[in-house]
């Protein structure tokens, strides 16, 4: 994707942010514009304990070309008195493996290609230099820092301690306990500082989030680079945590990264000379690849649930979990992901999620465990792998059911099964659903009781169980499974269908029109009937209530409750969090839930109609995913959360792996040309 930049576009590009990851939690992300506008913005954001432990230790790089008498910046900084104007010397932006910016000064052209080592701590960028007329001089000034990716920097003296052998210079921040970095420049002269600090760095999406926008970071040094007129010449500079760099090239590194992610996307044999939207699905791709990372400590991969701020969450990662490995055929890589997810099982309940900090894990989830299922269950649809299931999860998923039937009482989940077979999960103060924001001890969308995709779910991995049984047991045990989901789906029916609102209650009592209902009908077993009146008037009903072109919103218009803009503080975010903005992974419920319905419908007006405003929905999915990608937030990759009005603007995390995951499977699944449509049920 390439994007041209004129004069007078900054306020347009400064939204638009690149991301590139190395594969072990540590990323680098920045702006096309190259000014940061996040604490979580940097060119080496370093995972010290893989995935986490996520530390700033290179904002950025600061370059100027010198010629003829005048310096030029290349480089964008917002403070808070000032912005400098290197972007309007950017030509041009293009990020399809790597970032590549390309800059015009007068007769000099510049390419800076910038690139992470897989699996390392590091980031190369390489810049290809056509010099004009005269004599110039190129400069490189890191700008440092070594504070965790959640805070920002005050310190006005950062005491570094430098070791410099030619171009190479070995760095420690604060003190010997520290990790130290290292970096190299191919050429050149360097030049060391002694307490350069630069002052009151201003982060524009931190002051909007109510976060503190200033910051204050070193500069070691800077490296000069002679240029003699009409001379062209590539130089690289490196920089990393680790000690070997003189063996790190920038030029074998950003091949490396190309060659690699070329492979993925061949190897996913989904495309050809005949794919339809080529470039939209080979984009998708590649940007799946970002999500997964290696943790060193279990030997295993797992799933990075968003960028910039989150780590692996079992929750997440479960819903990602197809549309990254199953539909890239990543078959190997899955298999270590559902073992990462039963590694630390304890109580019956998966992990939701790992300390950032002390690798801890997590267990405030109901309904992780028995996501668990669904996913095992689409695992062993792609590859008939029932071997490897058995030998290292059926046990474990017969756990997970005694301990939902007999209770959970830990972090105050309180999972129980109740008389009537339906769950009971949660307190007045825990939020165990995905709808989980509190705000001290205040839980925003209570959802404690039988919540709707709770139950759902439930049966649903009684039915797996079931088939499991058959096939691993005896007939009997099967049949202990099939009679409990019989007794829970009779509750359930009888129980959860509100006909005053043509929709299923989202907990018994709580009438509230909310996207979760579709989990009764988008899952391996549908615990209502897709075949049934109900299950059409909830399609209608949701349709009509929550459906927009960027998501779902997670609460209907009507409701006193609900938020249109996800925007403000910390406070105002999270009250606003699942009260109707819209998520775009809920298209993934609303797509599976439709196919099932249209599946089971025999008449075959209603089968028509239902299958032409389904052929209608994906068709403009088409058209929103290539706005997603290409024209809004994240280039190449899909934002956590929109605005639920126009213009829908992204929000939240700004690129997340199952907003990324479920549209990528739902496009992938779909034969149908890009046409516009306007939505009627």
């Amino acid at each position: 994707m390439k994007i041209m930049v004129n004069k007078g576009e900054f306020k347009d590009l400064i939204q638009r942010e690149w991301i590139i990851a190395n594969g072990i939690g540590g990323f680098a992300a920045s702006t096309v514009t190259g000014a940061n506008t996040r604490k979580y913005h940097g060119l080496l954001v370093a995972a010290l304990t893989p995935p986490a432990r996520r530390f700033l230790v290179l904002s950025k790089v600061d370059e100027s070309i010198e010629f003829n008498g005048c310096k030029y910046p290349l480089y964008t900084n917002i403070c808070d008195n000032y912005i400098s104007d290197g972007y309007k010397r950017i030509e041009s932006f293009e990020k399809k493996y790597v970032p590549t910016y390309t800059y015009k000064i007068d007769d000099i052209s510049i390419q800076k290609t910038i690139s992470m080592q897989y699996g390392r701590n590091t980031v190369v960028i390489l810049y290809n230099i056509k010099n004009g007329n005269y004599d110039s001089k190129l400069t490189l000034a890191p700008i440092i820092n070594y504070r965790d990716f959640h805070q920002v920097n005050k310190d006005t003296e950062f005491n570094l301690k430098e070791k410099i052998s030619g171009t190479k210079v070995r760095i420690v921040v604060k003190n010997e306990s520290q990790t130290p970095f290292y970096m190299k420049c191919s050429e050149g002269t360097y030049i060391e500082h002694h307490n350069d600090i630069f002052y009151r760095m201003f982060y524009m999406e931190e002051e909007k989030r109510g976060f503190d926008p200033i910051e204050n970071h070193a500069i070691p040094g800077r490296y000069e680079i002679e240029l003699k007129p009409n001379e062209e010449k590539n130089i690289s500079f490196v920089f990393s945590l680790e000690e070997n760099i003189d063996e790190i090239k920038a030029e074998d590194v950003i091949k490396q990264e190309e060659v690699r992610l070329k492979k993925i996307v061949t190897d996913t044999g989904l495309i050809n000379e005949n794919t339809e939207d080529k470039e939209l699905i080979e984009d998708f791709i590649i940007t799946t690849d970002s999500f997964i990372a290696y943790r060193p400590s279990f030997g295993l991969h797992t799933i990075i649930a968003g960028y910039p701020w989150f780590l692996d969450w079992g929750r997440d990662s479960l819903i990602a979990f197809e549309g990254l490995l199953l539909k890239t055929k990543r078959f190997d890589i899955a298999k270590e992901v559902l073992l990462t997810f039963i590694r630390d099982i304890k109580y019956g309940l998966v992990p939701n999620g790992y300390s950032g900090y002390d690798n801890r894990p997590l267990y405030n989830s109901a309904d992780a465990s028995l996501l668990l299922f669904e996913e095992i269950k689409k695992y062993i649809n792609y590859t008939n792998d029932y071997k490897f299931i058995k030998d290292n999860f059926y046990i474990c998923l017969k756990k997970i059911i005694e301990a939902y039937i007999t209770g959970i009482d830990v972090d105050d989940n309180n999972i129980y099964m109740e008389r009537d077979g339906l769950i009971h999960s949660g307190t007045i103060n825990t939020q165990n659903t995905w709808m989980d924001v509190k705000i001290g001890d205040f839980a925003v969308t209570p959802r404690n009781g039988k919540a709707v995709e709770i139950n759902s779910l439930w049966y649903n991995a009684l039915k797996i169980m079931e088939e499991l049984a058959k096939k691993f047991e005896t007939k009997k045990v099967a049949e202990m499974y099939a009679e409990l989901a019989e007794k829970t789906q009779k509750s359930f029916n009888r129980k959860f269908y509100n006909s005053d609102k043509k929709s299923l209650y989202d907990v018994l009592g709580d009438d509230r029109i909310r996207p979760n209902q579709l989990f009764s009908l988008s899952l391996s077993y549908q615990v209502l009937n897709p075949a049934g009146k109900n299950a059409k008037e909830i399609l209608k009903t949701v349709t009509n209530e929550l459906y927009t072109r960027h998501g779902l919103r997670t609460l209907n218009r009507k409701d006193k409750q609900y938020i249109a803009t996800y925007e403000g503080d910390s406070y105002r975010r999270d009250i606003s969090y699942h009260q109707g903005i819209t998520w775009p992974w809920l298209f993934g419920l609303y797509n599976d839930a439709y196919k099932n319905v249209i599946a089971n419908t025999k008449e075959g007006k209603v089968k028509g109609e239902l299958q032409k405003q389904y052929d209608l929905f994906v068709k403009n999915l088409r058209v929103t995913a290539k706005t997603m990608m290409y024209k809004e937030g994240c280039i190449l990759s899909i934002a956590e959360l929109y605005d639920s009005k126009p213009p829908y603007l992204p929000k939240g995390a700004f690129s997340q792996a199952w907003s990324v995951a479920e549209i990528f499977r739902i496009i992938l699944d779909s034969k149908t040309e890009e046409e516009e449509g306007k939505w009627e049920y």
